[in-house]
């Protein structure tokens, strides 16, 4: 309640800047909270699903740290870095975190793109409600927690036969174990050392992919590389596709 005279903004309201306010607030620094969204939360809140993390409990930790004297401004997009800084602030920090999804620049991506959604965005959609049906037959690419969460909500939007592939070896998957464990017990095949080639239209409409059979090979240094086997290339359907194969991080100034 003693404040210290020093004024902090905070871009982004993620776990970041949240955990900033959290150690800043009880020292008396002045804190201000700028966030394009209508809540705390950041990712947390438009890309988790419901299922995972309940509103109402992302809900209460949040406020925790709000409710420390946080000065709040939601919705509010900052466009102009200058800006903030023209207020006088004693010191900004940016926790706009990594929202970006990265694509896949793959034959036949521009003709089914009506059919290929970016994994963090197509789970935000979800979220907001602008997206709430999925195709029967659904490929999610990526062996991250953002592939286990698109997988899931597939499920749950009508997809009937989802299927995750990885580049890479299943022991290898970046997804925390527990992920990976409730992808598998809904019945979720995943699909290890499947490089993606293709995207198969007909019409002008995705129809399936093409992938590679793979193997890691190791070198002296413990370098991995995919070698390819010498099997036919493996064609899956699908009616949609979710591309989850890592993030970038967003500074627009």
């Amino acid at each position: 309640k003693q404040k210290n005279g020093k004024r902090i903004a905070l871009i982004g309201g993620g776990p970041a800047s949240l955990t900033v306010a959290r150690d800043l607030a009880p020292m008396g620094y002045d804190i201000s909270l700028y966030d394009e969204q209508v809540k705390g939360g950041g990712m947390i809140r438009s890309q988790i699903p419901s299922f995972r993390l309940p509103a109402e409990v992302l809900n209460e930790e949040v406020d925790y740290v709000l409710e420390m004297g946080i000065h709040t401004h939601f919705n509010h997009r900052v466009d102009s870095l200058k800006e903030v800084l023209d207020q006088g602030y004693d010191a900004v920090f940016i926790g706009t975190g990594a929202p970006k999804g990265r694509d896949l620049n793959l034959p036949g991506r521009e003709e089914a793109s009506a059919n290929i959604h970016i994994g963090v965005e197509w789970l935000a959609n979800v979220a907001f409600k602008h997206i709430d049906t999925v195709g029967k037959k659904v490929i999610v690419l990526g062996g991250g927690n953002t592939a286990m969460d698109c997988c899931r909500t597939a499920l749950r939007l009508g997809g009937e036969e989802v299927t995750v592939t990885v580049r890479s070896p299943f022991a290898t998957m970046k997804a925390s174990p527990w992920e990976i464990e409730d992808a598998q017990h809904e019945g979720i095949p995943i699909l290890d050392n499947h490089v993606p080639k293709e995207f198969i239209t007909e019409n002008g409409k995705l129809v399936a992919m093409r992938f590679e059979k793979v193997k890691a090979e190791y070198d002296a240094q413990g370098n991995r590389s995919l070698v390819p086997l010498d099997e036919p290339p493996v064609i899956i359907e699908c009616d949609d596709v979710l591309i989850a194969v890592g993030q970038s991080n967003s500074f627009p100034w």
